[in-house]
């Protein structure tokens, strides 16, 4: 065996007939040589790094012939592959190599050659079925062919996210960078590999990874592959990738917003509990803290309501995902918060800090008055000759039902506080009826007191008939006005929650109502609504509690 090893520089002929002669180094001697020569190839090949990475692939392929088959038959030399940053060279010099365009099939062709290598590094279940493969080294060293390839994918990835990391460091300074076009490499190549557990640091560290171009750098089909194995729990990524995922790629942020949406329509709804866990998982509360992706959200939302004339599960999703994204908010670093304006830039900006308000933020005492300064607002907003549009008046709705939660509080205000009801009733006619179009809002008010006033006289009484109620059912059943119908629906409902008597009678009432006016959805939202809203602030309402959990039953056992 020669002892002299110094070769010329980029000796491709020399260091190809070694990788010849070693083949996989399955026997001693071929074993011996290797261990001479590793530290000079490793050389070597960090020369061939250095010398491609400012070529075109092309031009590097045409100039050194004889590459691929050198890279290829190191790649399956586990000595060659295992000792010290070889690996990582190897893969870096196949990165060079990649065409990010290519332009005949023998780009094409080539392209999937190195994936296959790539694959080959990365997973050890071809070499995990023959051990003998893995060399005497291995086994010498007391490790299986799982453990090894295991740790050699570990170090790959190590120092992969090392480098990049160490690359953000550099800011505008390119001398020792990685190309972005290199980086747009690595992500190409993480597609057939993007499962694999042990990759997840190498995807986190290439999503939060800004190079100095001002277009996006990761390729389409990777970010595209990455949010589908996230949306179909193949794979889990901190929020802050996911954030950064959503951020420079608009058409997976659009497409995980639809699945949330999807995901919801489809499940029953039985209770809000369930809604709010899918919404959690979905990681879309969290990343809407970041006001650009809360905007795009807001924008899928207005036209899903649009598309599918208010439904209630959608108005349902929207609620329950503005509540998980204010308490989302309420816990960012206060360093990292940005203004409420950002997330509602074109709306009256006292309204939506009034809205952004939680209830349990304030004292029970207060929400009458906070309420009454939301009406007042809204009123001058919706009065306004400058709103002219349906546009601008949906606008101004959509932002109030986000918040729905002020409006179930307002109805059980109008029950069982001493309050001044004409504001919060107002408030109440708009959502229901935000056109005033033939003065439907004002007829809306008009019997929307008169049942009002009905159920007040009767709020403290702790026995009662269906005939005491009979009044405010046939506003229900018989108004043609649906918006009326919403209205009155809502507040003879929460009577019979919060009233004294109300539960005596509320199992024929509810029965009677959602089967002669077939609202028994409606009235099912309703109870859910205000079942999560106890549960939620934790108050000691057993008894309703008990209540809900009846009517509930039975409504969803008779429809």
């Amino acid at each position: 065996m020669a002892q002299d090893t110094t070769v010329p520089k980029l000796n491709f002929e020399y260091w190809l007939d070694k990788a010849i002669e070693w083949g996989q180094a399955t026997t001693l001697e071929s074993q011996k040589d290797v261990y001479l020569h590793l530290p000079q190839l490793q050389q070597f090949l960090h020369q061939v790094y250095e010398t491609l990475k400012h070529m075109d692939s092309v031009v590097a392929i045409q100039q050194f012939p004889l590459i691929g088959q050198l890279l290829g038959r190191l790649c399956w030399n586990p000595f060659v592959v295992g000792y010290d940053e070889s690996q990582k060279i190897l893969m870096w010099c196949l990165c060079c190599l990649y065409s990010n365009e290519p332009q005949n099939p023998v780009e094409l062709k080539a392209n999937s050659w190195i994936r296959s290598l790539l694959c080959h590094l990365l997973s050890s279940s071809k070499w995990e079925s023959n051990e003998a493969e893995t060399s005497m080294l291995v086994s010498t060293l007391g490790y299986t062919s799982a453990d090894y390839h295991c740790c050699l994918v570990k170090n790959m990835v190590l120092s992969l996210v090392t480098e990049l990391r160490r690359n953000n460091f550099h800011g505008l300074n390119t001398e020792g960078r990685v190309s972005d076009s290199r980086v747009n490499a690595v992500s190409h190549f993480c597609l057939p590999l993007i499962t694999l557990p042990d990759l997840t640091p190498l995807l986190e560290t290439l999503l939060c990874y800004h190079g100095g171009a001002s277009k996006e750098i990761l390729s389409s089909e990777f970010l595209e592959a990455v949010n589908e194995a996230f949306l179909k729990k193949k794979i889990s990524l901190p929020a802050s990738a996911v954030s950064s995922l959503w951020l420079r790629h608009l058409p997976s942020l659009e497409k995980a917003t639809l699945y949330l949406l999807d995901q919801l329509v489809s499940i029953p709804l039985n209770s809000l509990e369930e809604v709010a866990y899918v919404i959690k998982e979905s990681c879309l509360p969290q990343a809407a803290s970041h006001p650009a992706i809360f905007r795009i959200i807001n924008e899928i939302f207005k036209n899903a309501l649009l598309e599918t004339d208010g439904a209630l599960e959608v108005v349902t999703t929207i609620q329950v995902f503005t509540q998980l994204f204010l308490e989302a908010l309420q816990n960012e670093n206060k360093q990292h918060k940005f203004p409420l304006k950002a997330y509602f830039p074109y709306h009256h900006q006292p309204l939506v800090t009034a809205l952004f308000k939680r209830p349990f933020e304030l004292p029970t005492t207060y929400w009458s008055q906070h309420l009454k300064h939301i009406s007042d607002m809204l009123k001058a907003l919706v009065e306004d000759s400058s709103i002219s549009s349906l546009a601008d008046l949906f606008e101004i709705w959509f932002l109030v039902a986000c918040f729905g939660e002020w409006l179930d509080i307002a109805v059980e205000q109008l029950l069982k506080a001493a309050v001044e009801p004409d504001a919060l009733l107002w408030l109440l006619a708009f959502y229901y009826c935000p056109q005033n179009e033939n003065q439907q809002r004002t007829q809306t008010m008009v019997e929307a007191q008169a049942v009002y006033g009905h159920l007040r006289t009767l709020f403290s009484c702790t026995v009662l008939s269906v005939k005491d109620l009979e009044a405010a059912v046939h506003s229900v059943t018989d108004t043609e006005q649906c918006c009326n119908q919403h209205l009155i629906t809502h507040l003879l409902t929460s009577f019979l929650l919060f009233s004294s008597g109300g539960h005596m009678v509320a199992q024929e009432l509810i029965y009677h109502i959602a089967d002669t006016s077939d609202r028994s959805k409606e009235v099912c939202s309703l109870l859910i609504r205000t079942a999560y809203r106890i549960n939620h602030d934790g108050e000691e309402k057993q008894r309703i509690v008990k209540l809900l959990n009846e009517l509930l039953q039975n409504l969803k056992a008779g429809f």
